[in-house]
């Protein structure tokens, strides 16, 4: 059954925002968070974005949804 590699997913979220050039508040801003700590659950695989950020981190880094999610099977 597939299932969503938080850890891997993160550590690509955590790999595009360095690669583009953005940093944690860029990301935070156009998500409309208050704080960074969701992001940092992201990258630590803790949480994955819901659907309405993913939609919005993936335009923000030029990429498809299934580009940023890792999935695996179990």
């Amino acid at each position: 059954m597939p299932v969503i590699d938080t850890q891997a997913t993160g550590i690509n979220i955590k790999n595009m925002i360095k690669a583009r050039g953005f940093k944690i508040a860029d990301v935070q801003r156009r998500c409309g968070f208050n704080t960074p700590q969701a992001i940092f659950k992201w990258m630590r695989g803790d949480a994955v974005p819901t659907i309405d950020n993913m939609v919005i981190i993936a335009e923000m880094f030029g990429v498809t949804i299934d580009e940023i999610i890792v999935v695996k099977m179990i």
